[in-house]
């Protein structure tokens, strides 16, 4: 027995944190649930009458919410409730008829594929921004980084999406307008990934693929515009941490060249607190593209919920909320065990 304590010890240690993390992660889910079924109890829109309308006689709604369980005590419907998420049976929609999972399977890769853009676009130009204006603090170049920063905290999205389209589309026609793709070409790649760049090349479909670009570089680059005024920021705050330690000073009086110390000796420890920030504004665009969708006709998950809340359909809004908020939760969680991974210290 105890030769059997010394040798399953040391990995029962190794292996509490993973299994904490597990826990957590599975009681922020069951918070999530809890949050999204009280949503669905407190706001001021009848489901039953959502299926069988305003118009229908007493006794159909009645028999509506018997078969429907909302007779049942609170802790029954939220347990049923949570048996069928997990499940993967989210209702189905007043709106489109199919259930709502399959709705949200066929509309979440759009914002994926718009999401997934706007944080390449974020990282590539936001990180060397972040450096660059921390290398050069207090410069015009410093200041010019800065002010973009705070513009992208400060622009509302849905205005810069309508002034995108008129000058870009409608103006100069560089680009695609409203949807995904060319109408006429639409239903026309077979859909294998549900992101229409990826499988228009699979299907080695050029002309789709140029059509699919240019309609998501603009809400795209709309996105990442967003998303690089944070990373830019927390980047210039990270690297004017890291330019003030002892050990920067010390590169400098050895000679060594500014090129040198700024990436080498500078950038470096950051890396590991940039993926936090990367994943935190990744997850962000996956939520908080809403106006960026309805402005641009984007038949993403952001898109279906607006409909969904102008229809009263709540079996979508409570279930494309549920996805977002898993989305957000997964990611962030993901960047924190990352980090930890990554960083001794964070494990520590």
């Amino acid at each position: 027995m105890a030769q059997a304590a010394r040798m399953f010890g040391p990995l029962a240690t190794r292996a509490a944190p993973l299994v904490w993390f597990i826990v957590i992660i599975l009681m922020t889910f069951l918070g999530l649930l809890a949050i999204t079924f009280v949503i669905g109890r407190v706001v001021p829109i009848d489901p039953v009458l959502a299926v069988v309308g305003d118009r229908a006689p007493r006794a159909t709604y009645e028999a509506a919410r018997l078969a429907m369980g909302l007779d049942d005590p609170l802790v029954v419907q939220f347990f049923r409730y949570v048996g069928d998420v997990v499940q993967g049976n989210l209702g189905r929609s007043v709106s489109t008829g199919r259930p709502v999972a399959e709705d949200l399977a066929r509309v979440f890769p759009a914002t994926l594929e718009m999401a997934t853009l706007g944080i390449i676009i974020g990282v590539t130009i936001g990180v060397p921004m972040g450096v660059i204006a921390a290398a050069r603090q207090g410069s015009w170049i410093d200041q010019i980084i800065r002010v973009l920063a705070l513009a992208g905290y400060a622009i509302p999205a849905f205005w810069l999406g309508l002034v995108g389209l008129v000058i870009f589309y409608a103006h100069f026609r560089l680009v695609g307008g409203p949807g995904r793709i060319n109408i006429f070409m639409d239903g026309m790649v077979p859909v294998r990934t549900g992101l229409l760049l990826v499988d228009s090349l699979i299907a080695g479909d050029m002309r789709a693929f140029r059509s699919a670009f240019s309609h998501i570089i603009l809400p795209g680059t709309i996105l990442g515009f967003f998303s690089l005024a944070y990373i830019a920021r927390m980047t210039r705050s990270f690297m004017l941490e890291q330019l003030g330690q002892e050990y920067i000073t010390t590169a400098r009086v050895k000679g060594a060249p500014e090129r040198v110390i700024i990436w080498r000796h500078a950038f470096r420890p950051i890396r590991v607190q940039l993926i936090t920030v990367i994943g935190l504004s990744y997850a962000g665009l996956l939520e908080g593209s809403v106006m960026i969708e309805t402005v641009f006709s984007w038949p993403g998950i952001g898109n279906y919920l607006t409909t969904a809340l102008l229809n009263a359909d709540m079996n979508a809004v409570l279930g494309a909320t549920l996805v977002i908020g898993a989305v957000f939760i997964t990611i962030n969680k993901g960047s924190d065990l990352l980090y930890r991974l990554l960083d001794p210290r964070a494990r520590a």
